[in-house]
């Protein structure tokens, strides 16, 4: 390694690359050339024009029947076949710009090819990898096993099969409110309020037993199971009713419980408004049968 007095480096390299573009894998980037200090450039920056390489040729053409890509022309007595379409005026379009002629003729097995168990290619692709053919062409779909083994012109024609279907009607349950949530969880809902009722009732009672000597206290509106219930149940629906919470323990229960009827309730209106807005259509498409 040396370097000058500038600290810089005299025998340096370069890549020259250049993209192409590939309809399955995108963009790839290729080397085109490389320079280096001592022997200059390496390599051509310009792409032949393929007009120099056509010129006055005669290229063997595989096409495979698909109307109105390629369809076989009225023959006359004693000519060759001759083929007629979209495909073919694309490529009599090309000869006349390049300077070439072409022979065209169809896949002995009339597919247009894929790879079969033996590594092998059958169709216009196999036709082309086994260099019998110079050029195919016809209404053939790029795939990226296609693409990995021919070179694909940019395509000009998109062409694609969908399937058409009913709309479902939409049914509407008087039962939709309460899709929200799931079945196990109206369950546990409708469990816990009894079970905090309970656990008010209870409290309140032992807290009633405390103070029996003091001073004859406020009457508590959860003195009884169903009143207790009741309180527990209008908490839940954010419809609070009057009640006296005296003990610490009472406070801490009836706030656990205001905490999850929060959250509960949030959560029930999102589900809600996004269950009306967004609609749901499930695919009634199962099998299909040839």
């Amino acid at each position: 390694m040396e370097f000058r007095e500038d600290s810089s480096n005299p025998y340096v390299q370069f890549e020259i690359l250049g993209t192409t573009y590939s309809e399955t894998f995108g963009k790839d980037m290729r080397k085109l050339a490389t320079w280096d200090s001592e022997k200059g450039l390496n390599g051509s920056l310009q792409e032949r024009p393929m007009g120099s390489r056509l010129q006055g040729l005669t290229l063997k053409v595989v096409t495979v029947l698909e109307e109105p890509f390629v369809m076989v022309a009225e023959n006359i007595l004693g000519q060759p076949k001759r083929y007629k379409g979209f495909s073919i005026d694309v490529l009599d379009a090309l000869a006349k710009a390049l300077g070439f002629k072409y022979e065209i003729y169809q896949a002995p097995d009339g597919r247009y090819g894929h790879q079969l168990h033996n590594t092998s290619w059958n169709g216009m692709i196999g036709e082309l990898i086994s260099k019998r053919a110079d050029l195919a062409i016809s209404a053939i779909t790029i795939t990226p096993e296609r693409e990995s083994v021919v070179d694909f012109s940019k395509r000009y024609m998109d062409y694609s099969v969908g399937i058409l279907i009913k709309k479902p009607e939409e049914k509407i349950s008087i039962f939709s409110l309460f899709a929200p949530f799931d079945f196990a969880v109206w369950a546990c809902i409708a469990a816990a309020i009894p079970v905090v009722g309970v656990l008010i009732f209870v409290l309140n009672r032992i807290q009633a037993v405390r103070t029996q000597n003091a001073a004859q206290p406020r009457p508590s509106a959860s003195a009884t199971l169903h009143s207790a219930i009741w309180i527990i149940y209008g908490a839940f629906v954010q419809q609070g009713g009057e009640s006296s919470v005296n003990s610490m323990a009472m406070r801490i229960v009836m706030g656990s419980w205001w905490l999850f009827t929060l959250i509960v309730c949030s959560s029930y209106t999102a589900n809600l408004a996004a269950f009306l807005t967004v609609s749901r259509m499930d695919n009634p498409i199962r099998i299909v049968a040839l």
